[in-house]
């Protein structure tokens, strides 16, 4: 299933102009979506919108900039972080659910 990618907002241009203001998202690689597969859930950690919540210029460490993650069978909320997806000693993801705030059974 294509989702609109988070990271550069559909746009399929690098939100930051970094390497230039006409380069590809690195994301999407310029098309503007991403593949998941079903079933999906917003991430987390970032919240759904693609970028690292503690460097706002790099994509998130858990969905790789796509503000979503597929689901691996039943899961549950981490009860590590509960469902933070945030390490409660910083601002790291969760290495117990690995961010993703869940867990499979």
């Amino acid at each position: 299933m294509s989702i609109v990618c988070a990271f550069c907002k559909g746009s399929g241009k690098d939100p930051f102009r970094i390497l230039s203001p006409i380069s590809a998202c690195q994301v999407c690689l310029g098309r503007g979506t991403v593949e998941l597969a079903e079933p999906h859930t917003s991430c987390c950690y970032c919240r759904g919108f693609g970028v690292n919540p503690h460097d706002g210029r790099l994509t998130c460490p858990v969905c790789w900039g796509k503000g979503a993650y597929s689901l691996e069978g039943e899961s549950t909320t981490c009860p590590q972080c509960d469902g933070s997806g945030k390490a409660a000693e910083g601002h790291l993801p969760c290495s117990y659910c690995l961010g993703k705030g869940v867990i499979g059974r």
